[in-house]
């Protein structure tokens, strides 16, 4: 224990390592939920299959490959990057296609009398979806997007093929030179089951939120 003690600096940086690579994961994956999302329902129909062609090729490849290519392919095409940002985009890029098939189906459930409704209201196309579309879909796909959180953080193991020095790889790591398994591996878990609530306690909070302010507003 004393060992391990003493190497508490590698596990606290290997910590912040998987905190780094979820948060800016999640935060283009949304992005690209998003954007893709919406682009699959566009009535352009140019936009809207490009929308769906990245979203089946995403979906349809391993998450080790598309790391494999962005690491070790791209650089044969002269696209350097580091290991981290490697991992960041192969998560956004594989979960991101994920996300927008939910915002797809979010946005698909709603009547279509609704957008007719807020045309005839005067409302432009723009001002029909922010107001009046959106706010209908995200009770639909906030939960979803809570699960999607919560693979993208146990997903940040796999980045270790790339070389980056992440929780898991790093814990196992000092198991093996140190010798003490039951203490690192407890650590790992309380790490990955708190950071999981957290994110499972934020996506909830923000669904009812969302509940609350829809009916507010359909009262009003």
């Amino acid at each position: 224990m004393n060992e391990l003690w003493a190497q508490r600096g590698v596990l606290i940086a290997a910590t912040a390592t998987t905190w780094e690579i979820f948060t800016l994961a999640t935060l283009l994956a949304l992005v690209i939920s998003f954007v893709a999302g919406i682009a699959s329902v566009a009535s352009n129909q140019v936009i809207r299959r490009i929308a769906l062609v990245y979203g089946e090729a995403f979906r349809g490849i391993s998450l080790v490959v598309q790391l494999f290519w962005i690491f070790f392919v791209l650089p044969f095409f002269g696209v350097t990057v580091s290991a981290v940002q490697a991992a960041v985009l192969g998560l956004a890029l594989c979960f991101g296609a994920y996300g927008a098939e939910t915002i797809r189906a979010g946005l698909l459930a709603i009547p279509r009398g609704q957008q007719q409704a807020a045309q005839a209201l005067g409302l432009t196309r723009f001002q029909s979806f922010l107001s009046v579309e959106l706010p209908q879909a995200m009770p639909t796909f906030l939960p979803p997007l809570g699960n999607l959180l919560i693979l993208i953080l146990k997903s940040t193991s796999v980045t270790a093929l790339v070389t980056v020095p992440e929780l898991s790889f790093v814990s196992n790591a000092l198991s093996a030179n140190l010798g003490v398994s039951l203490a690192v591996f407890a650590y790992v878990l309380a790490v990955y089951y708190f950071t999981a609530q957290l994110i499972l306690g934020a996506t909830g909070w923000l669904e009812r939120r969302v509940r609350v302010g829809g009916k507010a507003g359909y009262r009003q």
